[in-house]
């Protein structure tokens, strides 16, 4: 059975503003965090496994902690598994530690500890999903990828005037189809980044910082009057479809 491929065409002067506003913006406050210091796939991927559905003030000293124990992914393959777990169950979630052991094996046995450097292949890898994937190619692999995690999701439905809340299959076409279509072409690293970092500390969840948001002009939720109510007017974009 054939998917479904979906791309979204932008209007000019919404995209543009909403690719200079965030990408100035991130440059004076952008966040100093340890693993934007580095492209190597491993630790990418290490950062990427602690942060999920933990915060990054906490994730912080596990990360540092992890890589003096475990420096690449061999050592990772070599130790037990009670070892990882060790330093990742206390961030909760304590499935991290299993993923990462069951990756480091898949990496050393298949790929000769060599990253895959292909969607394909990352997805291939135990625990590693869309976001993830596409969080390597981006950062370690300086790919135009596209990412969405919670806070992208919402950045993105707000301005754009998707339902970002709604857990339909169509919803989750729009956000990632957009989460490709405002890349700017060869500034993914800089540019997802800059998305994230939007997400986490202007479009927050219960009280975003509308009034210094450098994208506010154009904001479809912001023009709508609020939470769920776009404004009424036509989607500043159009979604299409190809099997392939």
């Amino acid at each position: 059975m054939k998917r479904m491929k979906y791309r979204a065409f932008i209007d000019e002067t919404p995209l543009r503003v909403f690719q200079d506003g965030i990408l100035t913006w991130y440059q004076s406050f952008g966040r100093d965090l340890p693993w934007r210091h580095t492209r190597n796939p491993y630790h990418i991927l290490v950062s990427e496994i602690m942060l999920h559905q933990t915060t990054v003030k906490t994730v912080i000293p596990v990360y540092l902690a992890f890589l003096d124990r475990f420096p690449t992914i061999r050592h990772v393959f070599d130790a037990p598994l009670d070892d990882v777990k060790r330093i990742t169950d206390p961030l909760g979630y304590k499935i991290r530690g299993q993923w990462l052991h069951a990756i480091a094996g898949v990496v050393v046995r298949r790929y000769g500890g060599e990253w895959p450097d292909t969607m394909e292949g990352l997805l291939d890898l135990p625990g590693v999903g869309r976001y993830t994937a596409g969080a390597i190619l981006s950062f370690a692999f300086g790919h135009d990828a596209p990412i969405v995690d919670t806070n992208v999701k919402r950045l993105l439905g707000r301005y754009f005037g998707v339902d970002y809340q709604d857990p339909r299959a169509e919803t989750r076409h729009h956000l990632w189809a957009l989460s490709e279509a405002v890349i700017p072409f060869g500034h993914g690293p800089t540019f997802n980044q800059a998305l994230l970092d939007m997400g986490a500390v202007i479009c927050t969840a219960r009280r975003p910082a509308c009034l210094i948001c450098p994208v506010a002009a154009a904001c479809r939720q912001l023009q709508g009057g609020g939470e769920g109510r776009a404004a009424e007017t036509a989607a500043p974009y159009l979604l299409t479809g190809r099997e392939h």
